[in-house]
């Protein structure tokens, strides 16, 4: 597997633990800890993929997923929201917004690693998660 992630995490620590879990596993992966230049971000970074965090500064997750999939360019890019708001309606209003998956802290580093190669395996044959 492997290609460029984006994480869209604020806090330090737990950006640098799920890179080190994905970059073992072959992924190239970049950090980003500002809600606010995160679109920008991925514009400039281009990522096969994007792990956001819902509750970040300048702009929440879903603001974010929201510009993602209004973006000619971005409307197709795998996003999984990985984040502690664990309640149904949180779930639920991310997938409305096209979130391809969700995944709540703390997760094992199995289900996330199944869960991006999942949505890579998708990416690449053209299917949806």
């Amino acid at each position: 597997m492997g290609g460029r992630i984006l994480l869209i995490e604020d806090e330090g620590n737990i950006r640098e633990a799920i890179g080190f879990i994905l970059s073992r596993a072959g992924w190239e992966v970049q950090g980003h800890g500002n809600g606010a230049t995160a679109i920008e971000a991925v514009t400039r970074t281009k990522p096969d993929m994007v792990i956001l965090d819902i509750m970040l500064p300048g702009l929440s997750g879903f603001e974010i997923l929201r510009a993602l999939r209004d973006g000619a360019e971005t409307a197709q890019l795998p996003v999984l929201m990985l984040t502690a708001k664990g309640q149904a309606r949180d779930q639920e209003a991310a997938f409305e917004m096209g979130a391809d998956a969700y995944l709540t802290k703390p997760f094992s580093n199995a289900d996330l690693l199944a869960t991006v190669a999942r949505l890579a395996q998708a990416r690449a044959t053209g299917d949806r998660a």
